[in-house]
């Protein structure tokens, strides 16, 4: 209790792992919260949770505490996951796919994870699980970095068409992309135009957090 008033004033890390994939991990009091951070960028809690809430906001709580089956590519410490359950209250299945499982040990260690009877946390590389999933989801949730870069395959013509097969009609996709400089930008830009208006609505939040933007998918039928 006594580090998270201190944290207020200055941040208190209390759990630090070395992992193979994601190098560094830390558990950190900061401003009255536990959040969770890699070397260089936040992967959980704080301005992360903050940026993920107002995607889910852009499509509508009332709508996705209607839907059945919500897809969370990179899990991290899963504080949007808390916030589909304990602000929206979603009661459908979540399907949580996190590559490092050290990151997993360290939500259910510090952020009760293994908690949330609805989820079943996969351990896989997205890439590979989107194309082995025979699943269909209402909204799936992009939140794939290493560190402060994003993998190249989330652009791919091909993983973003197997993502939008696997979303139902009406279906969301939410994409939480990092913006680091004019090649980003173009990046996102041509990603954006590349969908067309006949069966999908594409809008983008720019500059969420200063560095983030988010990108929201609809699949019109």
């Amino acid at each position: 209790m006594i580090k998270k008033i201190l944290s207020y004033f200055i941040p208190f890390k209390i759990h630090s792992v070395k992992s193979a994939i994601s190098k560094s991990i830390e558990v950190t009091w900061t401003n009255g919260e536990l959040v969770l951070d890699s070397e260089n960028t936040n992967y959980s809690y704080g301005s992360l949770q903050r940026i993920l809430r107002l995607g889910l906001q852009t499509i509508g709580f009332e709508k996705i505490a209607a839907m059945r089956h919500i897809l969370v590519l990179g899990v991290a410490g899963g504080s949007v996951i808390k916030t589909l359950v304990d602000e929206i209250k979603f009661e459908g299945k979540i399907t949580g796919v996190e590559i490092d499982p050290d990151i997993i040990k360290i939500a259910n260690q510090y952020f009760n994870l293994d908690e949330i009877e609805q989820l079943e946390i996969i351990i896989d590389d997205a890439f590979e699980f989107v194309l082995k999933t025979k699943e269909k989801y209402d909204l799936i949730i992009i939140d794939v970095f290493q560190d402060a870069m994003m993998p190249n395959f989330l652009y791919e013509a091909f993983f973003t068409d197997r993502i939008c097969f696997l979303l139902r009609s009406k279906g969301f996709v939410l994409f939480n992309t990092m913006l680091l400089n004019e090649k980003h930008n173009m990046k996102n830009k041509k990603y954006i135009q590349e969908f067309n208006d006949v069966d999908y609505i594409v809008n983008s939040i720019p500059r969420v957090e200063r560095h983030n933007e988010l990108i929201v998918i609809e699949k019109k039928r």
